[in-house]
Parts: structure tokens; sequence; C-alpha cells
């Protein structure tokens, strides 16, 4: 070999030792730490810490599958950045068991038991971030705590984002202040780039999530989820991307939720509300639920502003057994101006005199107010206070359309001043429960949902609402309205009634006219029946934005089962998961000349076969049957 040939070898030889050498000492990459939070049979939250970066991270994982892949959390603050560059400082854990009762919603008596875990961080200068994490047999939650805020000062915006594993499936509705916009289905990758609900379902390989917030308070401000097309990560953002003001000592936000589980898990989970602060109002022997006559789509405007015209419906609901009418818009406007308030209200309305027209025929009265009427402290005063010396019973409170922290300070007031008037709650126009049952009990329910006045909704959107927008707290879809040539469902009167006991809300505002009613007598008969709240329920069969029928149990003991589905008119088989022995099921479904009751006998666990016709539905009620028994009112 020729010398030159000889050097360049030697040359080579030497490199790839050094590099070799080089190789060696360089240390490997640390893995990422994590930590686990978990409950008894239920899912567990994997906290992770990246060791180059200090990025926490948060995955989900139930009976070894992937539910959430580790997804970003933290916050950024105007001081500091605290989603990364973190280093753990500490961790303790308790066990948090509770027993509560509710005054509406799934279920009555509530047993909660979860897994807590605090990790301390530190980050940049010292700045402090606690993450709280809880584990139940139903979902996974995390909320932050800034300790000391003087340091971080207010909070620009959240790292919080859950990642989808691969080929998950979503049913969620673009975000709107009122949250009244429709829930379509897609692949949770494939869904359009824009903003979404925080009710958001998704189907994963680990089973379903629906990531849910809970305990939102005028300290925060509310959120929605951001999402770009081809992405399987939908990230949280807060209101407008305005700051979040803090004014010193701590910081505790609202709770992200992650209910998971099968499907019947989801759709029967009390998770937010257990995640919520407890009631508030010591004494609640005031909270009543029930259904209501709701005049609004039954006679609009010239209702609202009738004496005689109210009276007529105090009627109808009395002889119903409804033990409450809702006076919508118009009562406190000057008669010929529909948009101009009576200054001399108080003196003038005729709202005491169908006061005390009602409570001679065993009815109460909810009014409609315009939320501006309750932003100043002293005129709010005045107008509660008159309301609970006139003896109305509640108030249903109108066009907040906001989540900004400056509106969540005024729900923070509101919700104090109506419990000391004891005066029960319907939001519309409004935020969504997130956990404030729990700690108002008076507030009944919430619209936050594309209801039955909407002229745009879908039977898929009617299929999707018992997994999304109906499983963190009741809401006000106002079912019922059979006069109504807008609903989806307008075929099938069998499917409409069945939405009464499908959604859930602590006052079911039934739209009707009561000349429909009239014209439909097993509806009527059906309506009658209907409890004031629900001892608990069960998801008897369902396909997200395809299907639902839900039982729920009256303290009676008597099942009422409400279904919808999307689609050609087919025979769907029902499983009834009611218990063991022998039920008397009374179904109403659609004939050909108008609604018709069959009683079948069956056992629990039987399937029972019910036809349904294009984009219907039907309802049932269910009890113990014995020799002779043909009917559940007998």
């Amino acid at each position: 070999m020729p010398a030159q040939a000889r050097f360049r070898a030697t040359v080579l030889t030497l490199c790839s030792a050094l590099l070799a050498t080089a190789a060696t000492a360089l240390p490997a990459r640390a893995e990422t730490a994590s930590w686990e939070v978990s409950a008894h049979n239920g899912p567990t939250a994997v906290v992770g810490l990246d060791p180059d970066d200090g990025r926490p991270t948060l995955a989900v994982r139930r009976d070894g599958r992937t539910v959430i892949e580790p997804s970003p959390v933290g916050l950024v603050t105007e001081n500091v950045d605290l989603s990364g560059g973190l280093s753990l400082t500490g961790r303790s854990d308790r066990t948090i068991t509770e027993r509560y009762e509710a005054a509406t919603g799934k279920s009555r008596i509530r047993n909660v038991k979860m897994a807590e875990s605090r990790f301390s961080f530190r980050g940049t200068g010292g700045a402090r971030l606690d993450l709280v994490v809880r584990a139940a047999a139903d979902g996974v939650a995390y909320r932050y705590v800034l300790p000391d805020t003087g340091t971080t000062g207010d909070v620009l915006r959240e790292a919080s984002a859950f990642t989808l594993p691969t080929g998950s499936d979503a049913v969620i509705g673009p975000y709107r202040p009122d949250n009244e916009l429709r829930f379509t289905r897609y692949g949770a990758a494939a869904a359009p780039t824009g903003s979404y609900m925080m009710q958001a379902l998704f189907r994963t390989a680990g089973g379903y999530a629906l990531v849910a917030e809970s305990d939102l308070t005028g300290s925060y401000a509310g959120a929605r989820l951001t999402h770009d097309a081809g992405s399987s990560t939908y990230r949280v953002a807060l209101w407008n991307d305005e700051p979040v003001e803090v004014s010193g000592g701590a910081l505790t936000t609202p709770w992200r939720a992650i209910v998971t589980g099968d499907l019947a898990t989801v759709t029967e989970s009390t998770f937010t509300d257990d995640l919520a602060p407890a009631s508030r109002i010591r004494d609640t022997s005031w909270v009543r639920p029930g259904p209501a006559l709701w005049t609004w789509l039954a006679g609009g405007k010239e209702a609202g502003v009738s004496l005689e015209a109210q009276k007529k419906y105090v009627d109808y609901a009395a002889e119903r057994g409804w033990p409450y009418e809702v006076v919508d818009a118009g009562w406190y406007f000057l008669p010929d101006q529909w948009d101009v308030i009576d200054p001399d209200w108080q003196r003038t309305s005729w709202i005491p005199e169908l006061v005390r027209y009602a409570a001679d025929r065993g009815v109460g009265i909810h009014v409609w107010l315009h939320y501006t009427l309750l932003t100043d402290p002293v005129e709010r005063e005045k107008w509660l206070s008159t309301l609970e010396k006139w003896g109305v019973k509640g108030v249903k409170i109108d066009f907040m359309d906001s989540e900004s922290q400056a509106r969540m300070r005024w729900y923070d007031e509101v919700l104090q001043s109506t419990a000391d008037h004891h005066l029960l709650v319907n939001f519309h126009g409004s935020t969504i429960p997130k956990g404030m049952q729990r700690t108002w009990p008076h507030v009944l329910t919430f619209e936050g949902v594309g209801g039955e006045e909407k002229r745009t909704n879908t039977a898929e959107h009617l299929a999707a609402l018992p997994f999304t927008r109906n499983v963190i707290g009741s809401m006000d879809f106002t079912p019922g309205a059979f006069h109504r040539p807008y609903r989806p469902n307008v075929g099938s009167d069998a499917g409409e009634l069945g939405l009464s006991v499908l959604y859930e809300s602590g006052i079911q505002n039934l739209a009707g006219t009561p000349e429909s009613y009239d014209a439909r007598p097993e509806a009527r008969r059906y309506l009658e029946q209907i409890p004031a709240a629900w001892e608990e329920t069960r998801l008897l069969t369902g396909d997200p934005g395809v299907s639902a029928v839900l039982a729920r149990r009256a303290a009676d003991g008597r099942w009422f089962i409400g279904g919808t589905f999307a689609g050609a008119a087919h025979t769907v088989d029902v499983p009834m998961r009611l218990g063991a022995g022998r039920w008397l099921v009374e179904t109403v479904t659609d004939g050909p000349s108008g609604l018709v009751r069959e009683p079948h006998v069956v056992s629990g666990g039987d399937t029972l076969s019910v036809p349904v016709v294009t984009d219907g539905g039907f309802a049932a009620i269910a009890c113990r049957w014995y020799a002779g028994r043909t009917a559940c009112d007998d």
C-alpha cells in the first residue's frame, strides 16, 4: 500500500475510534419521569415530566388501553411560563369520600370516592405551580393552583390540551357563547379547524371520553376547545383569549375533566357534579323541581302580556298536576311598547294577581327576566325582593351570552342573591352547568343547548344530546312542542313525547299548546305522570348521534323510558335493564292514526322490540307486574 494510502487509512481508523469513544461517553437521554393516580375499577391518570425541557403532561389509561395520549398541561402567566422548565418538588396524596343528595339530575343520592394527588412544581425564578389530579371510577380531572399569584401575575393562557389516540371519533359542536349550536359526528382528526364546546365526546380505543369543565366561578373564565383539521389534539382556550385577572394570594382554576368508561358509564356519570363544592344553601326545603307549562312557544308575545291568557295556562297546568307555569317575556313592558320597561312596574304589574290565582290551584309561577335588570346591585335587589314578596317561585334569566370572567362574577352574585330570596333559577342564553347545580341546588336547569326553539336541529343532534350536553347537568330543551313544524322528529309524536324523559331538566318546561296535548290524549296521559325528580338513570341502548334510549326511575319505583333515533324506520331491540322480576311495560309508539299505547309483560334483562318511524322514537313506562295489572297508573 502506498504511504499516502496508509496515512489515510490510519486517520480514518483513528477518527472512527474517537467517534466510538465519544458516543460511548455521551449519557443516554433520560426517560420521561411519570407518576400514576388511579381509582379502584377506574381509569389511571399518568403525570409525566420531560427531563430535557421540564414540560409536564397528563395521559389517561383504562384497562391497559389509552384514552388520552400524553397531553400538555400547565399555565402561562404574564410573568412566567409554567408550562415548561419545571421540576417536581413534592407530591401529596389523599382519598376523598363524600355522600350528598341532589335536588335535580340523573340520581338523587350521590356517593363519591376519589383518589387525589397534588404535584408541586417549581419553575423559572422560583415560581410555583401545583397540579391537582383526581381519579374516580368514572373519570379523571385536573386543575391548577398558583400558590402565590403576586409573583406570577395574570394568567394569559393554558397549555392544557387533549390528544386523542389515532382513529378516535368525535361528537362535537361548534362553540358559541350561548352553547346552542348542533352536535355532529366526525373522525376526531378530521373535524374542521375551529372552536368547539367544552362538552366534547370522543370514542377511543380505551373507551369513551367526555371532556368537560367543573367548578367554574368568577375567579376564572369559561373555556372552549380549539382544533386544527388533521390533528388529533384539542386545545383549551380561554374566553376570547383574554387574560384572567388575579388579585394576589392563591388562584385555583376550574377542573378539566375527562368522564371516561363504556358508554353507559359516561352517560350515567355525575362526575362533574362530584368535583364541584358542596351546597352553599343550608336549608333546601324550598327547592322543589317539577314539570311546568311554558307559554312562549304555546302563546308567544301575546301570552306574555295577557293576564287572562296566563290564567288559562294556569288552569291547564293545574288540571294536569304540573306544579309550575312560566310567564315569559312581556310581563313588565309597557302594554303598547314591547321593548320598554314600565317604570311603574312594581305597582301596575298583574303578576301578584296571577300568583294568587295560581296558588289557589296549587301552581307556582316563574317569570322571565333579562339579565341586564340584575347587573346593578341596587336594581337587582329591587327586582328579586319584589318577586319574593309577590310569592313568585322562580326566575328564568336570559341573554347572558358570555363566559367571560366578568360575566362569571355576575353569576356568583346572582346565585347568592336568588338563593337569599328563595327564588328557583333557570338560566337561558347561558353557560352550561359545570357543577353549579351541586353548589347552588336552587338552579333547576340551564339552556346552553340547541333546543326546541331552533328551526335547524337534526335527528342526529337529538340523538347526541344524551351523551354530550345532558351528561353534565340539567338541560332546558323544552320538549313537547307537538305543534311545531320545525322539529326534526315532526313525523313522530312518540319521539317528541320520549324527549320529556330522555332529556333531564330540574324544571321540564313543556312547550306545547293545550290544544296539541288535548289532540293527543296518550301524550297528555303520559305527561301527567312525569315525576318531579329522578332517583336513578340507566342507559338501555344507544349510539351517539344515531340513537339513545334512557330509563329513569321515579321515587315510586316506576321506570320512565324515552328513546330517539336518526334514520329510516325500523324495529329496535331494547334491553330491559330494570332489575330482576316481571315488569309491565307500556309503550307509546306512532301508529297510522296517532299515538298507540300497548302493554307488554317482560322479565328484567329481556329484550323488548319496539317499532320506530323515520327519525322517530318512543316513550314508555315500566312498573312491577302482577296478575291482572294492565296499566302502570292503576
